[in-house]
């Protein structure tokens, strides 16, 4: 009997070193945006795959070091990037991707916040948003994609460019939420995952929708990655059905799948 104890002892020994042997470490490079969820989903991503998620932040984009262009450039490795869409294709382009290997997998709408305890601003309508941008001492938004559009087409569609380019600031690589809770600045604009979650501040809401601007984000396995399969079974898990709630649940929006058209049926 104490020879079938040790006999079992030493298999359960064997197979846990085997398993640990066989789990992998998964290095993520991820911008803001995604973040959160990603953040909310590794825990369920390595208690089904048993390999353990390493997050590297950095935007997608821009010229601070710590983006994710700059980043591989100057050899850091990756297993995965998550980054703004637009920027992931400039990857593909240089072959910093495995072809064939983009996922879709989140639509993030920019967002408002301000100081948590000062005065809530009304933006629902283009007219309100358009008079507390007027009204507001000091303007912020992120170095990155919904930054760009604030700064080069929003401020114009309300009409106000003139009127708040002494106010309007560009934020580099900061969480621009995070500068609005030290009081650096009135408002705030960032994609809404990436404003959800830091404290201090009290969200708004989303811009109108005629005036929205919508990001994609999406990820890809790197050329040069050590654990490729592991890396597209990341991301098959982040696209899939049962991760769409904790997505929508951090201010993203499910990724519409274009139906094909439907072709008329063939008179015989």
């Amino acid at each position: 009997m104490q020879k079938i104890y040790r006999s079992l002892l030493a298999t359960l020994v064997l197979s846990s070193v085997s398993t640990g042997a066989l789990a992998k470490d998964v290095t993520v490079m991820i911008s803001g945006g995604f973040k959160a969820a990603l953040e909310k989903l590794a825990p369920q991503f390595e208690a089904k795959s048993g390999d353990h998620i390493i997050l590297v932040s950095g935007p997608s984009m821009g010229k601070t070091p710590q983006a994710i262009p700059a980043r591989l450039a100057r050899g850091e490795k990756a297993d995965v990037v998550i980054m703004v869409g637009d920027a992931l294709k400039n990857l593909e382009k240089d072959n910093w991707i495995q072809p064939g290997s983009r996922v879709e997998l989140a639509d993030s709408p920019i967002g408002m916040v301000v100081k948590q305890g000062d005065p809530k601003p009304n933006i629902q309508k283009d007219s309100d948003l358009r008079t507390t941008l007027l009204n507001a001492q000091s303007i912020a938004y992120s170095d990155s994609a919904s930054g760009r559009y604030v700064s080069s087409q929003l401020f114009k569609k309300l009409g106000i460019e003139d009127q708040v380019k002494e106010k309007a600031h560009m934020i580099e690589r900061t969480p621009v939420a995070s500068e609005v809770a030290k009081g650096k600045y009135a408002v705030g604009f960032q994609q809404v995952s990436e404003l959800l979650p830091v404290p201090g501040v009290t969200f708004i809401g989303e811009l109108p929708e005629d005036v929205q601007y919508i990001t994609r984000f999406a990820g890809a396995v790197v050329a040069k990655a050590e654990h490729r399969q592991e890396g597209k079974a990341l991301l098959d898990f982040l696209s899939s059905t049962e991760a769409q709630n904790t997505i929508r649940a951090t201010g993203m929006r499910t990724v519409k799948v274009e139906q094909p058209v439907k072709q008329p049926d063939t008179v015989q």
